[in-house]
Parts: C-alpha cells; sequence; structure tokens
C-alpha cells in the first residue's frame, strides 16, 4: 500500500477539521512538531514523524547530513530514520540515490520545487528494488496522483500538506486505485442470438493486457468478465486499449465517487471520453482506466444466460455480447474463449453483483430485473 503522510507541523484555523477528517479517512501518518504533537501523543494508533528528536517520534526525519552519517555510524542499529532533502541538482539525486543503496536509511523524503518528473523518474528508476521508501513531498492532490503513477510503478508514499478537508477524500480515492474484486464461475445455460442491437466499444487510454478485461452485465445480479481485444487473429489486428463490450442497455462497473465502495455501476450508453471505468483481469485484480472514446454501431449478437451457483442458491446472471470471433469471455483457467465457441454448459468467470441498484450505487430496496 501506498503511503501517506499529512504535514501537521503548523496549527492553522481548521487545524482540529482536518485532522478528524484524517481519523476518517483512516490516515494515521503525521509529521509534527512540538507545538502540534499534544494533538496526538495519547492516540495509539498514529504513526508519528518528526524532524524534532526530543519528541522520540516513531519516525525520525533527518535533514542534516552530517548528523545523520553520526547516527547511522553508531553500532547499535538505529531503526525508522528517514532522510529529508531538497533535490537541486544532479549531485542530489546521486546523493539520494547511494543513500538508498546502503540500506540504512528506511525512508527518504524527496521535495523538488522546479524540476518534477525527470529526476523522480529517475529516482523510481534506481531505487524500486531498494529497501529505502521514496517518498515525495508535493504541494497538491494533482501532484500526488503524478508522483504516485510515474513509471507505472510510481514513488512509495507522499509528503503533502492539505489544504481542505476535500483534500484528503481525494488522496484517499488515490490508493485504492488498484484492487480486487471477487471473481466467480457461472455455467452458461442458455444462448440467444439476437439479430441486431446497439454494441458499444469502449476505447481506453491505456494499454489492456492479455487475461484483462471488463464486467458487463444485463442485470445488477452479477456482470461477466468480457476480454479485451488484445489478440491478433488473421483478419483482424488486435486493439489492445478497447473492450467490445456488450449492448448499450447493459451495466459497466465504474469507480465509485465513495473511497468506502469499491465501484458503483454506469449504463454503457452513458460512457463518453474522459470518464473513468474499471479494467479486470482474471485474478480480480482491478484498475481504473480512462476512456479515449466510445464507439456505437448495429451488430448481431448474443444474449448469455448464465447461473452461479452458492449452497444450493442459483444466481442468474446474463449479459449480451457481439456475435463474432474477436469478442471473448474468460474461462475459469483465465483463458478467453471466443463467444461463438462457447456452447451451453461452459464456464466463465463473473462477479455477483448487489442485486439492486439506483442510479448506480446499490440500495437494499426491492428491484427486480428479469
Amino acid at each position: 500500500m501506498k503511503k501517506i503522510i499529512l504535514n501537521f507541523e503548523d496549527k492553522g484555523s481548521d487545524f482540529k477539521e482536518l485532522v478528524q477528517e484524517a481519523f476518517n479517512k483512516d490516515i494515521l501518518n503525521f509529521l509534527v512538531t512540538n507545538d502540534t504533537y499534544p494533538e496526538f501523543e495519547n492516540i495509539e494508533r498514529v504513526n508519528i514523524y518528526s524532524r524534532s528528536l526530543e519528541l522520540n517520534p516513531k519516525f525520525t526525519i533527518y535533514d542534516d547530513k552530517q548528523k545523520l552519517q553520526e547516527i547511522l555510524n553508531e553500532t547499535k542499529p538505529i531503526e525508522n530514520v528517514g532522510y529529508y532533502k531538497e533535490l537541486k541538482t544532479k549531485d542530489d539525486e546521486s546523493e539520494i540515490v547511494e543513500l538508498s543503496k546502503t540500506g540504512k536509511v528506511d525512508f527518504i523524503i524527496v521535495a523538488a520545487k522546479d524540476w518534477k518528473i525527470i529526476p523522480f523518474e529517475n529516482l523510481i528508476a534506481e531505487m524500486h528494488s531498494n529497501e529505502t521508501d521514496l517518498i515525495a513531498e508535493i504541494s497538491n492532490v494533482e501532484e500526488a496522483e503524478l508522483m504516485l503513477k510515474t513509471l507505472e510503478i510510481g514513488v512509495d508514499g507522499i509528503l503533502m500538506k492539505p489544504n481542505d478537508a476535500n483534500d484528503l477524500v481525494d488522496l484517499k480515492k488515490l490508493l485504492y486505485d488498484t484492487f480486487n474484486i471477487e471473481l466467480t464461475k457461472a455455467k452458461v445455460i442458455n444462448i440467444q442470438s439476437i439479430p441486431e442491437a446497439e454494441r458499444v466499444c469502449v476505447d481506453t487510454t491505456s494499454i489492456l493486457r492479455p487475461g484483462e478485461g471488463m464486467l458487463i452485465g444485463s442485470t445488477a445480479m452479477g456482470f461477466v468478465l468480457v476480454h479485451a481485444e488484445v489478440f491478433e487473429t488473421q483478419f483482424v489486428a488486435s486493439r489492445p486499449f478497447r473492450v467490445n463490450s456488450g449492448d448499450i442497455s447493459a451495466y459497466i462497473l465504474v469507480p465509485n465517487d465513495d473511497p468506502e465502495k469499491i465501484y458503483r455501476t454506469n449504463y454503457l450508453s452513458e460512457l463518453k471520453g474522459g470518464k473513468r471505468v474499471l479494467a479486470i483481469n482474471y485474478k480480480g485484480e482491478a484498475r481504473i482506466v480512462s476512456i479515449g472514446r466510445v464507439k456505437i454501431e448495429t451488430r448481431p449478437m448474443l444474449r448469455f444466460e448464465l447461473e452461479v451457483s452458492k449452497g444450493d442458491k442459483k444466481i442468474p446472471i446474463s449479459c449480451i455480447c457481439q456475435n463474432a470471433e474477436t469478442i471473448r469471455l474468460v474461462d475459469p483457467d483465465g483463458k478467453a474463449k471466443s463467444v461463438v465457441d462457447i456452447k451451453v454448459g461452459d464456464e466463465v468467470l463473473v462477479h455477483v453483483g448487489p442485486g439492486a441498484t439506483h442510479f448506480g450505487t446499490a440500495i437494499k430496496e426491492t428491484i427486480i430485473e428479469k
């Protein structure tokens, strides 16, 4: 899990409000001073970072290289020691990398006020296999997202002084860019041809991988994993950014604005460029991807009725896919299988949904979809 450290070295007018909101979002890493430490000293679950040695913090930060070296040279190993460095030159970058290679510091907080992307790309490339955490000091949520995703690997964490409670909500969302969605197998019990329907292709701004696709369902009872068009064929080139997902009435899983909930649903007809959806692989590992465009065209379709067995209960699931060799579902072994080759009795991967939704959000209400 990426680490968020909140800079609470100063008390502003909304200090208590921000601290309480941090607790509400389960963000518990705080950088403090002698002035702000009393607000946290009796709270066991927080992780205190400080430059002040007299506070005896859990994580001690040195910004004087000579003092740090004196501590590291002591015979007794020191735990939870970090270094703060403002990166201004190439020599500063080299110093950070070399220190990380010693394995003697647990984390290095790096501030880069002018150049940001290139230096952090270099640091991530050099440090990602080291045990020393690379923490980027940033000034806003946009920079936080950038640092956490640079070179795909991203930094190990960020240090930020929040401006308001919304910053904390947005920071928490960044930690949910990758997560797990439970998949199970469902048996195909019926296949029906639909002569024509409006089909939706979701073209993302990301490269999708073998074993990855999107969860699509005709009802909120459940969603079928429809594979991305990553395969080359004799007649059609691969489209590794695309999921030929289903008909316009189908549901698709999208990120939830509430960071405590994993997803919500949209209709495929609601999607457009700039929106975000969830890409899920056969292991249930999900990530958020952005849409570049949506293509809607009239095509012949297939309607699959499936059934999930849970104890003595049978859960019906259905989805509608274009009737074409390049459209694939995913079997329980993670292998993509063309919809034209799927027969009654075959099994594919699905996610059992919440059942009832209202404007895409799960609710406890009696709603019948069939």
